[in-house]
C-alpha cells in the first residue's frame, strides 16, 4: 500500500543540486586540444612557407601549449573544478599564437641581418617560452593560494599600499633605470628588465573593488542636479580625485598617457558599476581629459605623439611616423585575408613583437584573422563579466569587472594606436605580446577570474573553500 493511501503525503528524496550542474571540466579538455591544434597547425604553417617542409622546431613550440594546457587543467579539475571552461582554452590558444608569431619575427629579423651582413643574436621566442612557464606558474600558485577571492578583502589596503609602490618606483629612480623610448615605467639592472605597472593595476583593481564595496552607499548618494543629471556630492570626490592626481603623478613624472588612460579609466568603470552612476562618469571623463590637454601643454614627448597622430604624413615628422607608416603599410598589404603565416614581411615595423604585434598578425593573416583574434579576446571579456553577474558577492562582482575591464580597454587601446583610431600609447597586446611583465600580469588576471567563476558556477549546496574568518570591516575598523 502506498504512503498517499494510507493517508501520509508522499515525499520524494530531495536531489542534491551539484548533481544537475556540471563541472564542464570535459568541455574544457575538448577544447585545449583544438587550441593546441591550432597552434601546432599556425607553426608549421610558419615552418612551410619559411623553409618549405616541416621544421624540427614544430615539436618543441606545439609542446609548450601541450604542456601548458595539461598542467593547468589538472590543477582547475582539482581546486576549481566549476570554473568556466572557456577561459583557459581561450587564454591558451592565444598564448600560443603570441608565441609562434615572435618565433616567426625571430626568423624574419635573422634573414634581415644577414642581408645587411649582421649577425642577428636578439631571439626572443626562447626568453618568451621562460616567461610563459613562469607566468604559469604565478597562475597555479594563486589558485592553490587563493581558494576564496573574498580573502583578498583582508589584505585590500596592503595590496593598495603595493601597488602604488610598484606604479611610482620607476618614476622615482634615475633615468638610466627606468626609461625606454621615452617612458619612465621600467626597472632595469644588470640587463633584466620588469615593468611593475602590470602588477600595479591587478593589485589597485583588487583594493577599487574592496573600498567600493565598503564606500558605495555614500558615494550613490546625489548632490547637485546639473542639466538633468545628479552629481554626487563635493566631500565625496576624494577617492576619484586621489586617482586623478596619481595617474598625473604617473604622467608627468613618467610620461606614459597609456598607463594613465588604463589605471583611470579601471576606477572610473568601478565607480559607475557600483553606484549605477553615469555623473561618475561624466566627471571622470572631465578630469582625464583636462589632465590630457594639461600633459599636451608641458611635455614635448606627449605632444610629438599627438602631432604624429594628427599628420603622419608630413615630411617634417618622418623620423618619429616611421613605425605608424609601416604599420598600416603592413596592415594594407594584408588585405582582407593576409599573405600568409611566414609569407609577409612583419619584421620591418619597429617593435613588431611588442608594441606592434597586432600589425604583424593583420600583414599575415589580413582583416579576418584579426578580426578572429578579436573575438576571442571578446569572448573572454564576456566569460570574466558573466561570472562577475553571476557571483553572490559584491566584492567578486566589482572584482571580476575590474579585471575583464583591464583586458578590454588595454585592447582597445592598443589596436586604436596601430590602426590610428588613436595616438599610439606603448601598451602591449595581453598575451600575445613579447614581454615577461605583461604575461606574468595577465595569468594572474586569469588565476583571478577563474576563482570568480568557480565560485560563481558553484551549486549552493557545495562547501566552498574556507572563507575568511574575519569580515573586511571588522579587519578595517
Amino acid at each position: 500500500m502506498t504512503g498517499s493511501a494510507m493517508g501520509h503525503p508522499v515525499t520524494n528524496p530531495p536531489i542534491n543540486p551539484a548533481l544537475r550542474i556540471p563541472t564542464r571540466r570535459t568541455t574544457e579538455l575538448v577544447l585545449l586540444v583544438f587550441a593546441v591544434l591550432l597552434v601546432a597547425a599556425a607553426e608549421a604553417a610558419v615552418g612551410a612557407a619559411r623553409d618549405g617542409h616541416f621544421s624540427s622546431r614544430l615539436a618543441t613550440y606545439a609542446a609548450v601549449p601541450i604542456v601548458v594546457g595539461i598542467v593547468t587543467h589538472l590543477v582547475i579539475r582539482k581546486v576549481a573544478r566549476y570554473a568556466d571552461p572557456l577561459l583557459l582554452p581561450i587564454v591558451v590558444l592565444l598564448n600560443g599564437l603570441g608565441l609562434v608569431m615572435i618565433h616567426r619575427l625571430d626568423l624574419g629579423l635573422k634573414t634581415q641581418a644577414e642581408q645587411y651582413g649582421n649577425h642577428f643574436d636578439g631571439a626572443q621566442a626562447p626568453t618568451q617560452v621562460v616567461w610563459t612557464a613562469l607566468g604559469v606558474l604565478l597562475f597555479l600558485a594563486l589558485l592553490l593560494i587563493v581558494r576564496d577571492h573574498r580573502t583578498l578583502q583582508r589584505y585590500a589596503y596592503t595590496l593598495a599600499l603595493a601597488g602604488v609602490f610598484f606604479l611610482m618606483l620607476p618614476a622615482v629612480l634615475p633615468a638610466r633605470f627606468s626609461e625606454v623610448n621615452g617612458a619612465r615605467i621600467w626597472i632595469r639592472v644588470a640587463g633584466f628588465s620588469l615593468q611593475p605597472g602590470e602588477f600595479a593595476k591587478i593589485l589597485l583593481t583588487i583594493f577599487g573593488a574592496a573600498y567600493l564595496v565598503q564606500k558605495r552607499d555614500v558615494l550613490a548618494l546625489a548632490g547637485r542636479r546639473i542639466l538633468g543629471i545628479d552629481f554626487p556630492r563635493g566631500r565625496d570626490f576624494g577617492p576619484l580625485l586621489l586617482v586623478w592626481l596619481l595617474c598625473i603623478g604617473v604622467l608627468v613624472r613618467g610620461h606614459d598617457l597609456g598607463t594613465s588612460l588604463l589605471f583611470f579609466g579601471l576606477f572610473v568603470v568601478l565607480l559607475y558599476v557600483a553606484t549605477e552612476r553615469v555623473s561618475w562618469v561624466i566627471v571622470g571623463v572631465l578630469l582625464f581629459a583636462g589632465g590630457a590637454y594639461v600633459a599636451y601643454r608641458l611635455f614635448g614627448t606627449v605632444q610629438t605623439r599627438v602631432s604624429v597622430w594628427l599628420h603622419l604624413f608630413d615630411p617634417k615628422y618622418a623620423a618619429q611616423a616611421y613605425q605608424m607608416k609601416q604599420s598600416l603599410f603592413g596592415l594594407g598589404t594584408g588585405g582582407l585575408f593576409g599573405t600568409g603565416l611566414g609569407s609577409g614581411h612583419p619584421e620591418l615595423v619597429p617593435l613588431p613583437a611588442t608594441d606592434f604585434i597586432i600589425s604583424s598578425f593583420g600583414e599575415e593573416v589580413g582583416l579576418a584573422g584579426l578580426m578572429a583574434l578579436l573575438v576571442l579576446y571578446g569572448i573572454l571579456v564576456a566569460r570574466g563579466l558573466s561570472a562577475g553577474l553571476a557571483v553572490r558577492d559584491s566584492f567578486g562582482k566589482l572584482l571580476a569587472c575590474g579585471l575583464s575591464f583591464l583586458i578590454a580597454l588595454q585592447l582597445f587601446v592598443v589596436v586604436a594606436g596601430v590602426s590610428r583610431l588613436l595616438p599610439e600609447t606603448g601598451l602591449t597586446t595581453p598575451f600575445l605580446s613579447y614581454g615577461g611583465s605583461s604575461l606574468l600580469g595577465s595569468w594572474a588576471i586569469l588565476a583571478l577570474l577563474l576563482r570568480v567563476s568557480d565560485a560563481a558556477r558553484r551549486p549552493a549546496t557545495t562547501p566552498p573553500p574556507k572563507a575568511p574568518t574575519e569580515s573586511f570591516e571588522a579587519v578595517m575598523a
